[in-house]
């Protein structure tokens, strides 16, 4: 770190010294790191830059359209653009979506029917959709339309446990789909690798051909060379204002895999008949554009600040998952601070490095699709994207957050350091 750099973050956001030269520290042994993904990120720039191309993608795809959007060309390539990129079938990306969990909810009740049943291979599924299967009641869930639900945790070494999936294949003939979460969601696991998931498909498929791999792939894009759908999966789905969207993307979603069952997944998102035909896209197309074209840069970057993050609680004594030379499949980091106080402090931290209400103290509320109050800091030019740096907890034992995001690597590093300088001026480290 050059003085001049660490006399302004010592004058201007009153950073301690020692943390100072703690991350320095911290920045020097995980540079290696940052080489071999430097390697992927290039890798899929050039992937991207090449389904622009191959889409002959001009201004003219950017024009806006009102009304029912019939023949908007934007729309319609950039559904190419994305199928070309994750080399899958079909795609729907479409402003439509406002969460990933709305392109997952579409995905499933577009592809299931009553009778049906859901193979969750990972365990219970991220805490908002659990509504939307009907492991908590709600209204219109999966469950009200007879659609049932089997959950297979992962084994001890949270890997795949492979046996318990075959048999539940074998003995039950009502699964109709697999669900597969790589991220880690609200859990303290390292997020399913691509070859993880991959064993995963060529399992099912060896014994039940007729049965969909889904994948939720939220936070996962781009963070190896390939995707899910190049792995084998039939079907998955994101978020915009996560990975794919670049930070750009004002909102969102997509849904990628075989023509069948994103066909399929139209029809639930407009309505019978009309599918994706319709939709106009109110003027954002040059936003979910740009945001894709930057997306391999823009998730590297998030990438770097959540390993820095790593290493630097590593230091300080705390558990962190994943740790430093640990495979990564998403961008979230998880630090586990055993106590509420200090879970609030870290993520009130992250808020005051915020471009966008660094003033506001983010507190614990009853958000929506939730069990437990969640204290969410996401000071961000985009509500909710969790693609800019963020983090969030649920106020629950052993009290983990989960660090995501940063739109540039030195913002990343800065939001950790005033973290990390909260946490030492309330006592919480020591150094």
């Amino acid at each position: 770190m050059f003085n001049k750099t660490k006399d302004y973050l010592s004058k201007v956001y009153m950073i301690d010294e020692k943390i100072s030269n703690l991350c320095e520290k911290v920045e020097k042994s995980i540079k290696y790191k940052f080489e071999e993904l430097d390697e992927i990120k290039a890798y899929n720039q050039y992937k991207v830059l090449r389904a622009f191309q191959k889409n002959k993608i001009s201004d003219a795809h950017f024009a806006f359209t009102t009304g029912y959007g019939y023949g908007d060309i934007g729309r319609d390539s950039l559904d190419r653009v994305y199928a070309d990129a994750f080399n899958s079938e079909d795609c729907i990306v479409r402003p439509h979506f406002v969460s990933g969990t709305h392109a997952i909810s579409v995905a499933l009740f577009g592809n299931l029917r009553p009778g049906d049943k859901i193979l969750a291979v990972t365990g219970k599924p991220y805490d908002t959709l659990e509504e939307i299967i009907g492991i908590r009641e709600s209204r219109g869930s999966l469950k009200e339309y007879g659609v049932g639900y089997i959950q297979i945790n992962l084994a001890e070494n949270s890997k795949p446990d492979f046996e318990s999936i075959k048999n539940a294949l074998i003995s039950d003939d009502k699964i109709r789909l697999v669900e597969i979460q790589r991220s880690t969601g609200y859990g303290w696991r390292p997020a399913l690798t691509l070859k993880d998931i991959e064993d995963i498909i060529v399992l099912v498929k060896k014994v039940r051909k007729d049965v969909i791999c889904f994948v939720d792939n939220c936070y996962g894009e781009f963070l190896d060379t390939y995707e899910p759908t190049e792995a084998g999966a039939d079907l998955m789905a994101g978020s915009l204002i996560k990975n794919p969207g670049g930070g750009i993307a004002p909102t969102g979603g997509y849904i990628a895999g075989k023509k069948e069952y994103v066909e399929n997944a139209s029809y639930r998102l407009t309505s019978p008949g009309i599918g994706r035909e319709c939709g106009s896209t109110f003027g954002v197309m040059r936003q979910l554009y740009q945001g894709f074209f930057l997306a391999p840069h823009v998730t590297m970057e998030a990438l770097k600040g959540a390993i820095f993050c790593s290493k630097s609680f590593e230091t300080l004594g705390f558990e962190v998952c994943p740790e430093v030379d640990s495979s990564r499949s998403d961008i979230i980091q998880g630090i586990k601070f055993k106590n509420k106080d200090t879970l609030i402090a870290f993520c009130q931290g992250i808020q005051k490095g915020s471009p966008i209400d660094s003033f506001v103290n983010a507190e614990p509320w009853d958000m929506p699709g939730y069990n437990d109050q969640v204290i969410m800091a996401a000071g961000a030019f985009i509500q909710g994207s969790s693609i800019e740096l963020s983090a969030d907890a649920p106020i629950r034992e052993p009290y983990i957050a989960y660090l995501q995001g940063g739109l540039t690597y030195e913002h990343a590093k800065i939001g950790i350091m005033i973290a990390l300088q909260n946490l030492l001026d309330k006592g919480y480290i020591s150094l």
